[in-house]
């Protein structure tokens, strides 16, 4: 039986992300992305939630992420959920779920993306800036 592991996410950046490298010295970036829904109940008032999802990239796209996002750009990521486990502060067995990013697209405007060391904010392409990440058999995790 066939299965699918597929996440499809556009939202807004909670934190500027912090590239940092892996042990191997690949760029991995970790950044806290804020999806809402609105809708009416049933007195007719608007009623909104906001949901947030660890989002994870490696390689090109993390740094891709690190150069050009800050807090409140607008981001796609298309990826897939992947849960490990690791231990809390008291060496408790805890669980994350994480979105694991295989392909994203700058949205927005270009002057609410990050300034580059340049100075310069990058001019806006004719297609939103899309990165496609590596193939799900090479995510170092």
């Amino acid at each position: 039986m066939a299965s699918v592991n597929r996440v499809t996410l556009l939202g807004n950046l909670g934190h500027d992300p912090e590239v940092r490298k892996t042990t191997n010295g690949k760029s991995v970036v970790n950044v806290n992305l804020a999806t809402s829904r609105r809708w009416t109940d049933e007195k007719g008032k608007t009623e909104e939630r906001t949901d947030w999802h660890r989002v994870v990239a490696f390689g090109r796209t993390a740094e891709v992420i690190g150069e050009y996002v800050r807090k409140g750009s607008q981001l796609y990521v298309e990826g897939h959920l992947q849960t490990r486990g690791y231990l809390g502060k008291e060496k408790e067995q805890r669980f994350v779920t994480e979105v694991i990013a295989q392909r994203i697209q700058l949205l927005g405007r270009p002057e609410d993306r990050k300034v580059p060391a340049g100075g310069e904010i990058p001019a806006a392409p004719a297609e939103p800036l899309v990165h496609e990440g590596p193939a799900e058999d090479d995510s170092p995790l």
